[in-house]
């Protein structure tokens, strides 16, 4: 059974920093595209920030870039998400996604989601 496990998120102040985790199991990524998506109360979960397998190969939502970083950690089957100049509109719950092929297609599998709450 595949898995998607977030951790890190939480509660940050205006200007703080958070670095998400999502580590899989079940079966391995490390030839598929891994990335975050988000939603926040009331809208519809958005694209966040994308990896392919290499790492070199990055895509992040216009509202994140400068700000946010993904990386990825194949031997451990972990993707992460450091973000840094955290404002009140990136409040959201944070979602992993991996399972895609191409860096601009959503794979089949999410977490469970993880909680980011800035607050001003």
């Amino acid at each position: 059974q595949v898995q998607l496990v977030e951790s890190g998120g939480g509660l940050v102040q205006v200007g703080g920093s958070l670095k998400l985790s999502c580590a899989a199991s079940g079966r391995t990524f490390s030839r598929s595209v891994m990335g975050w998506f988000r939603q926040a109360p009331g809208k519809e979960r958005e694209f966040v920030a994308a990896i392919g397998w290499s790492a070199s190969n990055t895509a992040y939502a216009d509202s994140v870039k400068g700000r946010f970083t993904i990386s990825r950690d194949n031997a451990k089957n972990t993707v992460y998400l450091q973000m840094n100049n955290l404002k009140p509109e990136d409040t959201a719950v944070y979602y992993c996604n991996a399972g895609s092929t191409y860096i601009n297609f959503v794979g089949d599998y999410w977490g469970q989601g993880t909680q980011v709450t800035v607050s001003s």
